[in-house]
């Protein structure tokens, strides 16, 4: 039975929100779960139920929820300073956030540029990129290679560079056209005979290459192929053109590796981190890069090589403190030591899905999981089945929050989490499937 206060809530949410990527004709029909508070690893919705949040909080949460050094370190910060602008003005957290950004980076990125949300760092990104070469007085250098089924967020320069058609083909008109290579899921070697082949003959037009290390994340947790970020280096380099490394998912050791790009021993040009930052906290992303790239925008004023771009909550004080605490956690207790752990572990206990008839492919690195399910072989269910969504249903009725692309059931649990929980997660994910196709 829903309480009142639940079912009024339930009326003013249906009236007045609109939730992002969310079917609102379907969500006006249903009842809609209100997450109320937290608690550790688990989300407690209005009617007092908890619910293993095994997406992380779209992919951010570290340590749970309602750590109580992160919150502590945010109410000693309110105690000082709330906010205050970056734009002429230093702010200690975000000075001392940099610092430790830069010593966590890859070899050679040296500079920090603060935004609050990863699409927002993407666009800093691209701005970056093509300043650099504008600055340097190689203006023809004016758009950008990228990877099909890419995402790099929703503002309209990440769906530029993005190449999710579900997602972006309605926005075509606004966007620049980019060059385009084929995924590395497919094949590696196809993808980077494309690439080679644009680069060679268009590399004066593109001023970076844009990847996801390792996994491509919305796309589904499309897996690369060992090795291919590293050639994709090597092509950057030869041709002349930057590497951006979109690393909002699969950085801040969700793959295994502080940041993904790691794992290949490869140092981007720019690389863009946010998502578990804060530690699922407050929204916080950084834009990083090397020395050579923010010299390009160092000049006498009056030549307006200035880098025309911020935020107004550029560098919030609550969100820095808060990722200075995540830090420091992630240090004392060798947090991304413990996800490689927790990858075995999660493997060994998915394995015996592989034989579902219905699972495709399950594919991992770290603590990002696709389980792809399809008809049979290679054939997928068609869209009006809602299998993904099915599935969740299911899940929550067990006791666990998840949320799916598209029939993709994505496992993204906090990094932190424990192995007992991470079983529960496995069991619910499979019972769940059993439930919905048997």
């Amino acid at each position: 039975m829903t309480s009142e206060r639940t079912h009024a809530l339930a009326g003013a949410d249906q009236a007045f929100l609109w939730h992002p990527f969310t079917q609102m004709n379907d969500w006006l029909s249903d009842d809609p779960l209100i997450i109320e508070a937290a608690d550790g690893f688990d989300l407690i919705d209005t009617e007092g139920r908890r619910y293993l949040d095994g997406v992380s909080s779209l992919w951010v949460s570290v340590h749970g929820h309602r750590v109580p050094e992160i919150d502590a370190a945010i109410r000693e910060q309110l105690d000082r300073v709330a906010h205050s602008t970056l734009l002429g003005l230093g702010g200690v957290p975000s000075i001392e956030l940099a610092e430790r950004l830069v010593a966590l980076a890859p070899a050679g990125i040296q500079k920090v540029f603060f935004s609050e949300a990863g699409a927002a760092a993407v666009e800093v990104a691209l701005k970056m990129a093509f300043g650099y070469w504008q600055h340097r007085g190689v203006t023809t250098k004016r758009t950008f290679l990228a990877l099909e089924d890419a995402y790099h967020g929703d503002t309209l320069g990440a769906v530029s560079v993005g190449g999710m058609e579900l997602f972006h083909a309605a926005y075509r008109p606004l966007l620049f056209d980019v060059f385009r290579v084929p995924s590395p899921y497919v094949s590696d070697e196809a993808s980077l005979q494309r690439a080679e082949e644009i680069l060679r003959d268009n590399a004066d037009e593109i001023c970076a290459f844009v990847i996801e290390p390792l996994v491509q994340g919305a796309a589904g947790m499309l897996t690369a192929p060992a090795g291919y970020l590293r050639r994709v280096r090597e092509l950057c380099d030869r041709y002349d053109v930057l590497l951006i490394c979109d690393e909002v998912a699969t950085g801040i050791g969700r793959t295994g590796t502080f940041f993904a790009c790691e794992q290949e021993d490869v140092s981007p040009d720019i690389l863009v981190c946010g998502k578990g930052l804060s530690g699922g906290y407050l929204p916080i992303a950084a834009t990083m890069t090397t020395q050579a790239v923010f010299d390009a925008f160092l000049a006498p004023y009056e030549d307006f090589h200035t880098f025309f771009h911020g935020h107004t909550y550029t560098g919030n004080a609550l969100a820095c403190a808060a990722a200075l605490a995540n830090l420091d956690l992630m240090e004392q207790r060798d947090t991304v030591a413990g996800v490689r752990e927790r990858e075995a572990v999660l493997a060994k206990l998915l394995e015996p899905l592989r034989d579902h008839r219905c699972v495709f492919e399950i594919r991992q690195r770290g603590l990002m999981v696709g389980i792809d399910l399809r008809a049979h072989g290679d054939v997928f269910f068609d869209p009006s089945e809602r299998i993904g969504h099915r599935m969740i249903l299911e899940a929550r009725k067990r006791g666990v929050i998840m949320r799916p692309l598209s029939d993709v059931v994505v496992l993204m649990p906090p990094l932190a989490i424990p192995i007992d929980r991470l079983e529960q997660l496995a069991a619910v994910t499979t019972e769940s499937i059993e439930a919905v196709l048997g």
